[in-house]
């Protein structure tokens, strides 16, 4: 067992600190990596906050981050995939039973046993796993990604959680060239959601409640923005898409949107409101996808000293588009 940095949160109404937490030496399937980048996603602010505590209650001290991009460092003897030197990512989750039928078939993530990056059973240590914000970390090989070498580290990290969240719905619905695709809120979810519907080839149209917004949605590679308070600009789209992806964290009228859909067309959220809507909505080859179009997230770099200002700027929607932190910077406390 070793010790590392991090920055952690003693309770719901606390700033994140400086804090020391042990991390277990690696064991013959582990591989150790030390943190370059983390990114900074809204359901840290949620988890931080207890504001989910009715599904998933917040055990302190709490060290968020699953959006994690480092190097690896030290490996275990039976590790096959890693060596010390690459680069490699984690997500949100670390661990599973590796039993249930779920990951026999190799869909780990609806394991009912999976132990997540942070908040979740360490069954290594006991009490609860801790985040990416800190300088270290120790997962299995099975929960490691390989990093394409050609694409930026920083906005790597939240491709981890943003990313995946939006590549996986789309190819799962095989969104293809030719098909039209609405990308419902303009945030960290929202703007890759639009690179990766314009890198599959598909029209995509974004909605937004905020009409300052459209240079920026063509600029990532929209065709068309519809600001969504407008009925009429709306009603011009009814019943015409293939798919819709629905990022919006807050309460909406997904009924709107529902209406735009053509025959068999699909709406998926991905957004997780700390109240749920109407519709509940909780419940990799991706890297390599993203190496060939060189796609990241379009990143603020901050010092993790920051991240308390970067959580209120996020709940203001004060970003473009997500907060990476640049883990060197903890390196000097």
């Amino acid at each position: 067992m070793y010790n590392v940095n991090a920055y952690s949160a003693a309770s719901a109404a606390s700033s994140l600190t400086h804090a020391k937490i042990a991390r277990r030496d690696p064991t013959e399937h582990d591989v150790q990596i030390e943190i370059l980048f983390c990114g900074i996603c809204h359901s840290d602010i949620h988890q931080v906050r207890n504001e989910w505590k009715a599904a998933m209650p917040t055990v302190y001290p709490i060290v968020p981050g699953h959006e994690i991009v480092g190097r690896v460092t030290k490996v275990g003897s039976a590790v096959k995939k890693y060596k010390p030197g690459d680069l490699a990512a984690v997500g949100c989750m670390v661990d599973s039973d590796g039993t249930c039928p779920d990951c026999r078939d190799g869909f780990e993530q609806f394991c009912p046993n999976l132990t997540l990056t942070y908040n979740g059973p360490d069954k290594h240590l006991g009490g609860v796993t801790y985040g990416g914000y800190s300088d270290s970390i120790v997962v299995d090989e099975r929960f490691v990604l390989r990093v394409p070498a050609n694409l930026d580290l920083a906005g790597v990290a939240p491709l981890l959680c943003a990313g995946i969240t939006t590549y996986s719905p789309m190819r799962h619905w095989g969104i293809t060239k030719g098909q039209k695709v609405g990308v419902v809120g303009l945030g960290g979810l929202g703007h890759m959601g639009v690179k990766f519907a314009h890198a599959f080839g598909a029209h995509v149209v974004v909605f937004t409640t905020s009409p300052g917004k459209k240079e920026d949605a063509l600029g990532l590679g929209a065709d068309d923005v519809v600001v969504s308070r407008n009925a009429d600009e709306m009603q011009k789209h009814a019943g015409s898409f293939d798919f819709i992806l629905d990022t919006v964290s807050a309460d909406h009228d997904i009924n709107a949107y529902i209406n735009l859909l053509g025959r068999d067309g699909n709406i998926t959220l991905v957004g997780a409101p700390s109240k749920p809507l109407g519709v509940a909505a909780f419940g990799l080859e991706m890297l390599d996808f993203c190496a060939a179009h060189n796609i990241t997230a379009d990143v603020e770099v901050i010092p993790i000293q920051k991240v308390n200002e970067a959580y209120e700027r996020l709940l203001k929607s004060d970003v473009k588009y997500r907060f990476s932190i640049d883990m060197a910077s903890l390196r000097s406390e």
